[in-house]
């Protein structure tokens, strides 16, 4: 075949595993056993073909730039190159497409799920071979047993029809391996990942294997890394944490809510929990030390702290100014507390006021003063009874002096442990 006529071509790895390697005189100095790619471009690169010779032990490696032509007839190296023979070698951003995928699990961001790859598929551009897509079909598991062109033929006879290939685009995919040493990051497949929502990362994280989930789960950012963690199951929370530096952790725990902060701290040992603790900024560290303080079961246990109250005496206008210096979810400030001069809460308003009302207004004067409040004492089953009587999507929570401490949302409630309410 020319080098015109390999300007681009598909091929797939399991009809590639096995060909002879010969030189530029033609003959055979062994059979290719896999290839190796780079993880630095969006459709890997072959850097090399590792090459099973008779006699020798291990596989010996190829740069790519010694292969005249690749066709399903065999592989030809280029006249006049040496023999570079060296043993194979894989590093932190390179895999072997044979090893580490076929057989294998990977993370497919597109569909949100794992999936056990069957074949690679790959294309020749300029004489460069590169990764482009996985097959997760039964067309794949087919053509490497050999069987897919008799049940193409089957079928079409039978019923005029042809099964459909099930390729997904690389740049979809992120691999897993089981070497702790080997951390695969992929930019893109990183981004990808990140976009998915927690909750299905939290799906693809539990139905990986110990090794692999530690590996997806040091890739995501923090905060998608904190939102992923209160959506997967309480005892793969603790397996992600204890496989985590403790500095990192502190980091993805400060992404959270204080009040789901401390749950996941009052679930590890007592040590450990002040560990991360005492690495936590002071205003946060104060907040969830704050919570642990609250026997478990009752509303001081699983209220936030993050909240937004004024003064009656203040105005629209410092209102809009507390809400953008704000930074927290929208849920959380559905209502502004309006307090007296000892922080007791003597009234609510709404997002809405501060869209509709003048800047100057008081918040005093349009505060609704009928406010329904909860104690830092009370036990969830009681303040289960206020969300579903009075129908709010939060309540405020006091002490004993009536001074505001937290919030307590609906679907704080709707998390709460059944026992508890």
């Amino acid at each position: 075949m020319t080098q015109d006529e390999t300007q681009k071509m598909f091929l797939f790895l399991s009809g590639l595993l096995g060909l002879a390697v010969r030189d530029s005189q033609g003959r055979k100095v062994g059979r290719l056993a896999d290839l190796k790619v780079g993880l630095t471009e969006i459709f890997p690169k072959v850097l090399t073909i590792a090459v099973r010779r008779r006699g020798k032990r291990g596989l010996l490696a190829l740069p790519w730039d010694q292969v005249e032509s690749l066709t399903g007839a065999g592989v030809a190296l280029r006249p006049g190159a040496p023999l570079q023979f060296t043993p194979l070698e894989v590093g932190s951003q390179e895999i072997l497409l044979q090893e580490d995928l076929l057989d294998k699990q990977v993370v497919d961001t597109f569909g949100a799920k794992i999936e056990r790859v069957n074949d690679v598929h790959l294309l020749i551009v300029n004489h460069d071979l590169r990764t482009v897509h996985l097959d997760f079909g039964a067309r794949g598991i087919l053509r490497r047993l050999g069987w897919l062109k008799g049940f193409d033929r089957i079928v079409a006879w039978l019923f005029d029809y042809r099964s459909e290939e099930k390729l997904v685009s690389w740049k979809y995919i992120q691999p897993l391996v089981s070497d702790p040493k080997r951390d695969l990051k992929l930019n893109v497949t990183a981004r990808k990942l990140a976009e998915l929502h927690p909750s299905d990362i939290a799906d693809i994280i539990e139905d990986l294997d110990r090794a692999s989930r530690s590996s997806v789960f040091k890739m995501l950012d923090l905060e998608t890394a904190a939102d992923t963690l209160q959506e997967v199951d309480p005892k793969l929370q603790l397996a992600l944490i204890e496989t985590t530096p403790e500095e990192k952790v502190s980091d993805i725990l400060e992404e959270m809510e204080p009040d789901e902060a401390t749950d996941m701290l009052s679930e590890l040992p007592e040590e450990k929990a002040r560990k991360l603790i005492r690495t936590m900024e002071k205003p946060y560290r104060q907040s969830v030390e704050a919570l642990l303080k609250f026997e478990e079961g009752t509303a001081g246990s699983i209220m936030t702290t993050d909240f937004l109250a004024l003064h009656r005496e203040s105005t629209i206008e410092a209102a809009i100014e507390e809400f953008r210096k704000s930074t927290h979810p929208l849920e959380t400030v559905s209502y502004l507390y309006i307090t007296d001069t000892e922080r007791r809460p003597i009234g609510v308003i709404t997002l809405r006021h501060l869209l509709l009302c003048d800047r100057q207004e008081i918040l005093g004067r349009l505060m609704n003063p009928h406010l329904i409040s909860a104690s830092t004492e009370d036990d969830l089953g009681t303040v289960a009874e206020l969300f579903t009587k009075y129908k709010f999507i939060e309540i405020p929570v006091v002490d004993k002096a009536g001074v505001l401490q937290g919030i307590i949302t609906l679907q704080d409630i709707v998390k709460a442990k059944p026992e508890e309410l």
